[in-house]
């Protein structure tokens, strides 16, 4: 019985891995995909590739720290206790993916170790205020670091860089040698040739960040009941993760990469910077990373931020249409007036898109509603279910 049990659990914890991958994809390379940097697959292999890096290095301190901080009795992660646990987290990721939304992994994971925990009244709620506490302001810092670039920075940085990208591609291959050698194409811009290679890199950063945190995920639970052993529940997960990566990864990835907004090479730089810098530092501190919500508010700051410009922020408040560029913080823009870069207030409207056009308000909305509902789904589910159920009963 325990064999066929545990045969249960490497099946639920191989489909949590299948939906990590799917809702961890999107954002660390939808801004890339989104600016036609790299394609679908080449994101998939990436992710696949960076995510194991991640989960065999720093991830496996993560799986011990959720399989004992984060309750008071390890001991209640028994086999079926666990099997629930990875039930409810994959449930209710796959519910996200099939709405197009990267629902956070760590967020449901927690949610439904919690939901255990309070049913068995095993929950250290120290370790679990420290964790929410940060999930709320992670994403309203990255929202608003987005946004202050959006308006008073990305105008004069993409003047820098100026990096669109063009239609042909960026690299060929030179096969005139044995080997067959990746060369820029002659057609290439250097500029956005460095661009792609960074917004890519960062993407892999993001991946690797995932992976260090995200591994955990899908086997915490039976590595903490100790039912499988550290090293091959890695690689059960992160060979889940990469079959999730190539399939159902190809919505989110839509998703964070044109239906929220519509990312230049610029914007992607940006939001891939902000999010990867954020997730890196609560992964230096030990909270579990929800770099989905990081990255979605980051495109949402980054898009209401360019949709702003051509007001000051007198203007905006007072509605007064003669106020001076100049007043307060503004006067930075001004300093620039020979610059090609038109101040704040001076720039067109018509050569800005609307707010609305930078990102959807229907996709936005959402995207937040199913972030929070995902979650909610699998703290629930997991509380009814070892409060009520008897097979979970102790």
């Amino acid at each position: 019985m325990s064999s066929v049990l545990l045969a249960v659990g490497l099946l639920v914890a191989a489909f949590v891995g299948f939906n990590v991958g799917g809702s961890t994809t999107g954002p660390a390379f939808g801004p890339a995909v989104g600016a036609k940097a790299i394609s679908k697959p080449v994101a998939a292999l990436l992710m696949t590739a960076f995510f194991f890096v991640g989960g065999w290095t720093i991830g496996r301190r993560v799986v011990d720290t959720l399989g004992n901080d984060l309750v008071t009795n390890p001991a209640i992660f028994t086999l079926e206790a666990s099997i629930g646990v990875l039930f409810f987290i994959g449930l209710a990721l796959f519910v996200g993916n099939m709405f197009g939304v990267p629902a956070s992994t760590s967020m449901t994971a927690v949610g439904s170790i919690a939901g255990l925990g309070v049913a068995r009244d095993a929950l250290d709620w120290a370790v679990l205020g420290e964790i929410a506490i940060w999930w709320l302001v992670a994403p309203i810092i990255g929202f608003w670091v987005s946004l202050i670039i959006g308006r008073y920075f990305y105008a004069r940085l993409h003047a820098l860089i100026a990096m669109e990208r063009s239609d042909p591609p960026l690299l060929t291959v030179d096969r005139s040698g044995a080997i067959p050698v990746l060369r820029a194409a002659a057609s290439t811009n250097r500029r956005e040739l460095y661009g792609v290679v960074t917004v890519v890199v960062i993407g892999c950063l993001m991946a690797f960040s995932s992976g260090t945190s995200n591994v955990a995920n899908a086997v915490a639970p039976l590595v903490g009941s100790g039912q499988l052993e550290m090293n091959p529940g890695i690689l059960l997960a992160c060979a889940a993760v990469g079959v999730g990566a190539f399939t159902i990864a190809r919505r989110t990835l839509d998703t964070m990469g044109s239906d929220i907004t519509e990312l230049p090479l610029t914007a992607a730089i940006v939001v891939a910077v902000v999010s990867a810098t954020l997730v890196i530092f609560l992964s230096a501190i030990g909270i579990p990373a929800s770099f989905v919500v990081i990255a979605t508010m980051s495109i949402v700051g980054l898009g209401w931020g360019r949709a702003t410009r051509p007001v000051t922020v007198p203007e905006a408040v007072r509605g007064d249409e003669d106020v001076p560029v100049s007043v307060g913080g503004l006067a930075a823009d001004e300093e620039h007036e020979d610059d090609d870069v038109p101040a704040i207030g001076e720039e067109d409207p018509e050569d800005i898109p609307s707010a609305a056009d930078l990102f959807d308000p229907g996709t936005t909305a959402r995207v937040v509603l199913m972030q929070n509902v995902v979650p909610m789904l699998a703290t629930g589910g997991a509380y009814l279910a070892f409060r009520f159920v008897p097979v979970f009963g102790f």
